[in-house]
């Protein structure tokens, strides 16, 4: 049987469950797995697999009996239903942590994992970019006071400790911290948990640079103004290809001196009339 714990969406494991199955079993159809698992419907997992329904605590017990699942495996798939059936983040942050309790899923998720990590705390992307400084220096009271002295040197030699374990960082031939790739992206639009997760730290950190920066040294402005679905649609390439153009020239900048976050924000303050028309 696939491996569940290789999922993160419980819905593309069961079509794959469900493809193997008809693969390897001849009479293995939608009415069978029914009357297995103990529903009236009989195409129930097809409901369910193409997103038309969700699964309750009792049509989870009863799709872990249906598919055969093992302890461990029926325990992963209950924690992943409710992650993938979450309507906040904070809910799907709580299943998440259960999920990457199993060694299983660490065995088999590895990169989703590292991924996670990497973006759960700012100052872990702070410090891979300090370590680019011409002046860098791996002592934390140093790597402290550049970042406002805000981090113990625990929390500091963890980070540096997580980013090399991550394969962020790595030491050169004189032991020397470097980066392994000088530029990281997610891309234009990364809807996963982690980067959520991060975009949530970053929003917060610039809240706080309206008390804590002066303004000669920030820039924060904002636009109010009436959009159309066709007008959206431009401003978001406009904004990917200035964000492209900006990485780009400031990548090529030498003897750094700052760690800088630059965030983009567009979103609705109305209600979108063409969400709607389309359903």
């Amino acid at each position: 049987m696939a491996d569940i714990f290789k999922y993160l969406d419980y819905r593309k494991c069961l079509k794959d469950l469900y493809l193997e199955k008809k693969q390897s079993t001849t009479h293995f159809s939608f009415r069978y797995f029914a009357r297995a698992a103990g529903f009236k419907s009989t195409n129930y997992l097809k409901l369910i697999m193409d997103g038309a329904r969700n699964l309750s605590q009792e049509g989870i017990r009863k799709f872990s009996k249906g598919l055969k699942l093992k302890k461990d495996e029926a325990l992963y798939f209950e924690n992943l239903v409710h992650m993938n059936q979450s309507k906040t983040d904070e809910e799907k942050n709580f299943y998440y942590t259960r999920l990457s309790g199993s060694k299983k899923y660490l065995n088999a998720r590895e990169l989703e994992r590292e991924q996670y990590e990497y973006y759960s705390k700012w100052y872990y992307v702070a410090i891979r970019e300090l370590v680019s400084f011409s002046d860098f220096n791996e002592d934390p009271k140093w790597i402290a006071a550049k970042l406002g002295n805000k981090l113990s040197a625990k929390e500091i030699e963890q980070t540096i400790a997580l980013l090399i374990k991550l394969n962020i960082l790595k030491r050169n031939k004189k032991g020397k911290l470097c980066q392994v790739d000088s530029c990281l992206t997610t891309g234009p639009e990364v809807g996963s948990l982690a980067v959520a997760n991060f975009h949530r730290e970053m929003l917060n950190k610039a809240a706080q640079s309206i008390e804590e920066t002066p303004s000669e040294y920030r820039d924060i402005s904002c636009l109010t103004i009436p959009v159309s679905e066709k007008g959206l649609v431009e401003a978001k390439k406009m904004i990917q290809k200035f964000r492209d153009e900006l990485h780009a020239f400031l990548a090529d900048q030498k003897d750094y001196d700052a760690v800088y976050q630059f965030n983009f924000q567009l979103f609705n303050l109305s209600e979108v009339t063409w969400k709607k028309s389309k359903k």
